[in-house]
């Protein structure tokens, strides 16, 4: 039931040439970090991914493609970015989990030090 999904941090039109389609007022950069969220907790991880997309020819332009001019623009956003902070909230079903776990080793360890008996 781990559900991982990626939320936009940033997206920024590039005036570089496409590779596929070579114009250069298409291209988009899109900077995703990622999100987990289960039962029992909600967390922003470190994670960053980033996509490269052209408006003009409707196609995702792979790592692979890429020239040396895009690869620097890339780079220099990469380092521009200001990603969320790490974090990690407990739901609901994670308190509980805590807790119920937190009570059964106060018993158990009332029970083994004598304090409690049966």
């Amino acid at each position: 039931m781990k559900t991982q999904h990626y939320f936009t941090l940033k997206e920024v039109q590039l005036n570089n040439n496409c590779p596929e389609c070579y114009s250069n007022d298409g291209l988009e950069l899109t900077f995703k970090q990622r999100f987990v969220e289960n039962l029992f907790y909600k967390a922003i991880t470190q994670d960053t991914v980033y996509e490269m997309h052209c408006n003009t020819c409707e196609t995702d332009i792979f790592p692979v493609r890429w020239t040396d001019d895009i690869e620097q623009v890339v780079a220099y956003q990469n380092r521009a970015l200001r990603p969320k902070p790490k974090s990690l909230k407990l739901k609901k079903g994670g308190w509980i989990f805590v807790i119920v776990d937190l009570i059964l080793f106060v018993l158990v360890l009332l029970f083994v030090t004598g304090v409690l008996t049966f």
